[in-house]
């Protein structure tokens, strides 16, 4: 265990260096001829690089645990033991169980503190970069409820963190959800119980079209709700999660994402399990005979692939077209069963 352990904190340590020094070029050149030196953009990157170390914690557990493998093999220590009739089992022991509480604190500490960070590197960005920085570069769509009944609101951009908006659509409904009316407008400003709507125009179905300087919208959101209801999931600590994602359903916005991230994140601890076992299914075996190289790739290519399928079921559920909990759990799942079998077949026939 306690090598493994060393193994798995090189691994992260190179990683989240590799990560910095990519991310401080990337800035170093977007500062090119502004007043942002080299300290300033090798602060932004050191403060991104947690987050982004976060998203390859399972391609380093893989590749530090498939390491750590190899070498046993390679000083025959595993033969040693297996001769003296310790079996597989007994020796994945040790990195199982440090992999799981690796996993426990990924998320129960790494996370809040790689949240932390990516806040404060998204605020210092807007400031090194300039303060009118977008929240978003596509549009977005929300449904919000009013006095008068509901409405879904289109916007082709964002800014001041939500607060307005920028080539406005709104579909109006009464309380019993009959379209009233359809309203395209220039902007919209939030303000305490309502959208201050810019250069209105109003269509309803059987009357012509009215064109107005500014049009009142109810709403229901505060601007702390709205402000929420656009900051990223990754962006937002574990402990957190779920209270944002019970705020934002009371606004009546979407918090589909907050929920799908909130499971990714409990099932993080079973991937990394699951790329432990998938590691050790090509790793445990004796290298004298040659073989180790197209192993390796072996062992490389399969965490790949689970990874990707991790990746294609968080978009589906992320689509809603699978349940948070199936997206997120299912694939760390299948991984385990997979590397068990894998194991069974290789050291119990």
């Amino acid at each position: 265990m306690r090598r493994f352990c060393w193994t798995i904190a090189s691994g992260i340590g190179a990683t989240l260096l590799l990560i910095f020094l990519i991310d401080f070029i990337e800035m170093f050149r977007r500062a090119g001829g502004s007043s942002v030196g080299a300290a300033g953009a090798a602060l932004l990157s050191l403060m991104r690089a947690p987050t982004l170390a976060e998203q390859a914690l399972p391609f380093v557990m893989l590749a530090s645990a498939m390491f750590a493998f190899f070498n046993l093999s390679r000083r025959m220590e595993l033969i040693v033991a297996r001769a003296a009739g310790v079996s597989a089992w007994q020796f994945l022991a040790p990195p199982l169980l440090a992999t799981l509480l690796i996993g426990v604190l990924a998320v129960a500490a790494y996370n809040p503190l790689a949240a932390f960070f990516k806040e404060s590197a998204d605020r210092l960005e807007s400031q090194l970069f300039g303060g009118a920085r977008r929240e978003t570069d596509t549009s977005l769509w929300f449904r919000q409820r009013g006095i008068d009944g509901q409405s879904i609101v289109h916007a082709d951009q964002t800014s001041e963190r939500g607060a307005r908006l920028e080539g406005v659509t709104v579909y109006v409904f009464d309380t019993e959800n009959r379209f009233l009316e359809r309203i395209d407008a220039a902007s919209a400003q939030l303000r305490p119980g309502f959208w201050d709507v810019s250069q209105a125009r109003i269509n309803a179905p059987g009357a012509e079209p009215v064109s107005t300087d500014n049009y009142l919208l109810a709403t229901n959101l505060t601007a702390e709700q709205v402000t929420q209801a656009f900051v990223p999931p990754d962006a937002v600590p574990f402990w957190s999660l779920q209270d944002v994602q019970s705020r934002t359903e009371a606004a009546g916005l979407d918090a589909h994402r907050y929920g799908l991230r909130f499971q990714t994140l409990l099932a993080l601890p079973l991937l990394l399990v699951a790329m432990v076992l998938v590691a050790a299914s090509f790793s445990l075996r004796f290298f004298r005979s040659g073989g180790a190289g197209a192993l390796a790739a072996g062992g490389a290519a399969a965490g790949f692939v689970l990874y990707v399928a991790t990746k294609v079921v968080g978009d589906l559920g992320g689509a809603g077209l699978v349940s948070p909990p199936v997206a997120a759990w299912s694939p760390a799942m299948i991984g385990c069963l997979l590397g068990t079998l894998a194991l069974l077949h290789q050291e119990d026939g």
